[in-house]
């Protein structure tokens, strides 16, 4: 009797930890916290996502750590932008560290900066960016495309598809769970496009004008019909010259240009310049390229919700 009682109890232990084992959680690794945060909605409980460029921080001059390596080693997924948002250092980090890598905008077209300038629609103003400055970085891309897709939310039912198709990929045994999650996943995408969708119908074409830190909101101008405009190109790396900055200042005279923004990211200073140079109020911030600390902005849909709300206000 002892014995048959000793026996379910080892059986038991033993069925109770192989349970544990099995629901361990898959660790992954995101590039940054938009990514991190669309990589925990679609992964639920089956992943623990780690991130390299945590909240309010500036992925374009981010310095790999031997944290982050030793993190990107011990995982089984790394999931990155792509478009060369990382830069060559994380890039070529993740590709030696024998786990598979996955760009989640495969498959989604980009704006390319020299050619899809569509979101200024005043070109002969001269405010075009002058992105010759980009063979300064160290991106391979040289930002000739625009890798800022999360400010799209109809492109982001594309980037959380790459995002469920690579967690499949490492774990087939969750699929349906992922699947079902993507799908109630993109249905909040959808509804939060319809939603900014009628926001922005309610003000007029030439109210929508807005002066941000760096050139993150192409995607949004393309899909709301909204001109930005941004001392900096698409990397807050490369300091704006006078000739581009004294451009914008006579373009906000000109126009009236009402909404003027910092970002969460980078130094307010030069925005603050220009609003001093045209005496224009700050409208106050947006958060382009990461999350917040606080619950302003805590996921990404909170963001999206957050930017909108603020440049609809801005821009009335």
């Amino acid at each position: 009797m002892k014995l048959s009682r000793i026996y379910l109890l080892f059986a038991f232990v033993v069925c109770f930890f192989s349970r544990q084992i099995l629901a361990a959680p898959l660790p992954v690794v995101t590039s940054f916290s938009i990514l991190g945060d669309v990589t925990q909605q679609i992964g639920g409980q089956r992943v623990k996502v780690q991130t390299l460029v945590g909240p309010d921080q500036d992925a374009h001059i981010y310095q790999l750590s031997s944290k982050d390596l030793r993190l990107m080693r011990q995982s089984k997924l790394i999931l990155l932008n792509g478009l060369g948002f990382e830069s060559l250092p994380l890039q070529r980090a993740a590709q030696q560290s024998h786990v598979p890598v996955y760009e989640v905008t495969k498959g989604i077209k980009p704006i390319d900066m020299h050619t899809d300038h569509d979101h200024n629609h005043d070109h002969d103003h001269d405010h075009s960016h002058d992105h010759s400055h980009d063979h300064s970085h160290d991106h391979d891309h040289h930002h000739a495309i625009d890798p800022h897709v999360w400010n799209d939310p109809v492109l982001m039912q594309t980037y959380a598809q790459n995002v469920a198709d690579a967690l499949i990929q490492v774990d087939p045994a969750g699929k349906a769970y992922y699947q079902q999650r993507l799908s109630q996943y993109q249905q909040q995408l959808q509804q939060l496009n319809q939603w900014a969708s009628n926001i922005f119908a309610r003000i007029p074409a030439a109210n929508r004008k807005v002066l941000t830190g760096h050139d993150a909101f192409g995607y949004l101008a393309q899909r709301y019909h909204i001109e930005f405009l941004a001392p900096q190109g698409v990397s807050t790396e490369a300091e704006p010259s006078a000739r581009q900055v004294a451009a914008i200042i006579s373009q906000i005279r000109e126009q009236h240009i009402k909404a003027v923004f910092t970002e969460n990211i980078k130094d307010p200073r030069m925005v603050k310049r220009i609003a001093d140079e045209t005496g224009v109020h700050i409208s106050g911030h947006l958060y382009s390229d990461a999350l917040s600390r606080d619950q302003s902005a805590a996921t990404y849909i909170d963001m999206f919700r957050y930017n909108v709300n603020a440049l609809s206000r801005a821009m009335q």
